[in-house]
């Protein structure tokens, strides 16, 4: 894949843009629960109710219900939003320079799944980080609890190139999630797995 046949970028939020660290949650969860963090992470890969949020096909009051059946506890939804938020960190100055840059020369898109209590946390950070808007780093932003779709799931990447004209052949999809490269990759869309914080700078300077 060279340089000048990729014209389009899609990129994931949480882990590839903005810093996360999912272990915070679960380990938050465990404390408010009193259970093992084995038990709260199979909880959150079995249970319905996340992806079900992240589509936007639940509420967050039955979102947070949900958790109170995890946690067997009656928690407020204080409690229950600051531990789910627990994974998002910062927004590192560097990643918006480079972002910047790059809609200099390239379509850019936000594809990301998400719900609405970390977007509101998502939003805080952004602020933080003195952008206004995504609307400065990105041409368009998706997010998975708007669309009613998530990733890696094809309809949702079919969403996104469909309604902006663009070729699988050249469009670059950057996740961390080896799951949501292969759905990408399925599209014919080229792909990068971004497994450290450093791969993003790596991958550009070299280009």
């Amino acid at each position: 894949m060279s340089q000048g046949n990729i014209k389009n970028l899609i990129f994931d939020l949480g882990g590839v843009i903005i810093n996360l660290n999912t272990s915070l949650t679960i380990k938050a969860f465990a404390e408010l629960s009193g259970r093992s963090l084995e038990e709260i992470t199979e909880f959150s890969t079995t249970e319905p109710a996340f992806h079900l949020y992240e589509k936007g096909q639940i509420t967050d009051t039955d979102f947070r219900t949900a958790i109170r059946t995890l946690t067997s506890k009656p928690l407020d939804d204080t409690s229950i939003d600051k531990a789910w938020n627990a994974m998002i960190l910062d927004l590192p100055m560097e990643r918006i320079k480079l972002l910047r840059s790059l809609k200099e020369r390239h379509n850019i898109f936000l594809l990301s799944n998400t719900n609405n209590i970390h977007m509101a946390c998502v939003n805080d950070v952004r602020i933080k980080a003195s952008v206004e808007s995504f609307d400065q780093l990105f041409h368009y932003d998706y997010y998975s609890h708007i669309m009613g779709k998530r990733k890696p799931d094809a309809d949702i990447f079919e969403q996104v190139l469909e309604e902006n004209n663009l070729d699988p052949a050249q469009t670059l999809f950057l996740d961390d999630n080896y799951d949501n490269i292969i759905g990408a990759s399925n599209l014919g869309i080229n792909t990068l797995h971004v497994t450290s914080p450093n791969l993003l700078f790596e991958y550009f300077d070299e280009r």
